[in-house]
């Protein structure tokens, strides 16, 4: 049964994005507003009974600018804070909230309270806005708690009605406020008139430890998603990249890829001088399975190892945080072949 602890302190950490914005008055433009007078624009909050402190970034980032140096800000206070809260709430643009999910999951070790990602379509000082809405469900869901243990102490984004696992979520629309979507895992939570908790999807650690706070994240990665009639130029071009560790490459259906010599030579010779390659599917649901046909089999002939059914957004993040703590090629292959915090599902041997 879930409770509501009257003195629960959440740390808001507004990094930018839609959901801080208002309406200027005299000019008409959005502008982030001040997070010190948080409540003067969800008066709501004060029916929560919490301890709501904002720590906003200065200058606010769009989220098409988020990368490693803003997840790691977000850890350094996270991090920092760590023992002073009970939860944290990280307001978040969302066009790449679901980079940074991924990101903070992997780079947040032993994390074992909530930090719930969320956002808006609209800015919270527009009539309409969905911002007020997601705010205080994810204060609620940051400080929900069970016999004092918090009921999702992981990286999650809270949507709509939907809190989802942070790294197997997918932003799936530009208009809609059901901006979300988690195609291979179940929803945490759903929120209507009462928040309802799937409490055997959450990942709790089987040992809880403390905290480990990790801040590299290598940049070298790459992005290939294959097309019909794709020039390899291009291929070659994306392969031979200099310094280049890691490439998540996007394949059709069930992890398949033309049968085209050329393009199997380039694969090849690249996994051959230690290019982690990583086979998952361009469709939103589904598994890599690359033994189904013989398309895939050529692909794992080419020393292409399996995605299974991670997003995109996590298989970046994972490639870059492996590497970003110094491992070989082959160390970083072993990791990708095993769920470290619940970002992909192995089939069983």
């Amino acid at each position: 049964m879930e409770t509501r602890p009257e003195k629960a302190s959440i740390l808001l950490i507004y990094t930018g994005g839609t959901i801080g914005m208002i309406e200027n008055a005299e000019t008409g433009s959005l502008e982030p507003f001040d997070f010190c007078h948080l409540e003067e624009h969800v008066p709501e909050l004060k029916d929560l009974g919490y301890t709501v402190s904002a720590c906003p970034f200065d200058p606010p980032v769009d989220s098409s600018d988020m990368g490693p140096e803003g997840w790691k800000k977000i850890v350094e206070l996270i991090a920092g804070h760590y023992h002073g809260y009970d939860g944290f709430v990280v307001l978040h643009g969302t066009d790449t909230m679901a980079y940074t999910a991924s990101a903070l999951s992997f780079m947040l070790e032993n994390l074992g309270k909530p930090v719930v990602l969320t956002g808006s379509q609209l800015p919270i000082g527009v009539l309409r806005t969905d911002g007020k809405e997601n705010l205080i469900t994810a204060i609620e869901i940051a400080a929900a708690s069970e016999g004092g243990r918090p009921l999702v102490p992981e990286v999650c984004i809270f949507f709509e009605n939907s809190l989802m696992r942070g790294n197997r979520t997918r932003k799936v629309n530009a208009d809609n406020f059901n901006a979300f979507s988690s195609y291979n895992y179940p929803l945490l939570a759903y929120a209507g008139v009462h928040i309802r908790y799937d409490l055997s999807q959450v990942y709790r650690p089987a040992l809880p430890k403390p905290l480990r706070p990790h801040y590299e994240m290598d940049r070298h990665i790459a992005l290939l998603k294959l097309f019909p009639g794709m020039s390899m130029q291009v291929v070659r071009s994306v392969l031979e990249t200099p310094g280049l560790k890691g490439l998540v490459l996007e394949t059709f259906g069930s992890g398949n890829a033309p049968r085209d010599e050329a393009l199997l030579s380039l694969l090849k010779a690249a996994t051959d001088r230690g290019l982690v390659v990583v086979n998952i599917t361009q469709c939103l649901g589904g598994c890599v399975e690359m033994q189904r046909y013989e398309t895939g089999k050529r692909l794992l002939e080419a020393g292409v190892i399996s995605g299974y059914d991670s997003t995109t957004e996590s298989a970046v993040a994972k490639l870059m945080f492996l590497f970003g703590q110094g491992m070989s090629a082959a160390e970083v292959k072993d990791y990708m072949n095993c769920s470290l915090i619940g970002e992909v599902t192995i089939p069983a041997q």
